[in-house]
């Protein structure tokens, strides 16, 4: 049995590391600190062909969004060792095995004030991405310590901001949960999620 804690402690809070640890060794997974990727933080896959489960959590998160995504992945796991894919990826067997795999860390109160209170809350009903819940999302980009991150709902509107493929928006009012933006080059309409992140631009 391999001791990974070390290693871990480099991503996630120290108390964290030697649970994460011992998951990794029970479950035998292949668990990868992947790069960044602008579409998900963390990955899982099933065993496939001989492969052991597969998970992966992007190198650039804060420690307490590493350890969240590594929670939500390993219970992906733990719904597939139990059901296969009898059941919703989403569905309330995963969401009874990420309050389970939570509980510790909660007990433990590892998290800063905000974000356990965050976590707390998303926990009564924790979404597909914790991203989707806006309370728990501005709490973990508020433990930032590396590049500031800009969201839709940050810059004024009129301004222009621009996304990872290049293409440039304006933002205009609020259409209940997310934000009317303008396509400059074909004038299309589109919406925006309040927190995707963006790059303001100047357009004269």
């Amino acid at each position: 049995m391999q001791d990974y804690s070390e290693r871990l402690r480099k991503y996630v809070p120290e108390e964290a590391a030697p649970i994460l640890s011992q998951w990794i060794n029970d479950t035998g997974c292949l668990f990868r600190i992947a790069r960044a990727r602008s579409t998900k933080s963390g990955d899982y896959r099933p065993p496939y062909k001989g492969e052991p489960h597969r998970i992966s959590v992007n190198h650039n998160l804060n420690p307490y969004a590493f350890l969240i995504t590594s929670i939500h992945e390993f219970a992906h796991l733990k719904t597939w060792e139990q059901h296969k894919r009898h059941v919703k990826p989403h569905g309330q067997e995963w969401k009874a095995n990420f309050k389970e795999l939570m509980d510790p860390f909660l007990q433990l109160t590892i998290f800063p004030k905000a974000i356990q209170e965050a976590v707390e809350y998303y926990m009564s009903n924790p979404a597909a991405s914790s991203c989707t819940d806006l309370n728990l999302y501005r709490a973990l980009q508020a433990a930032n310590t590396t590049t500031a991150v800009v969201t839709v709902e940050m810059i004024p509107e009129d301004s222009y901001f621009k996304m990872p493929n290049g293409r440039i928006f304006q933002k205009k009012h609020k259409l209940r949960k997310r934000y009317h933006c303008i396509e400059v080059h074909t004038q299309g309409i589109y919406l925006f999620h309040p927190i995707a992140e963006i790059v303001p631009v100047e357009i004269n």
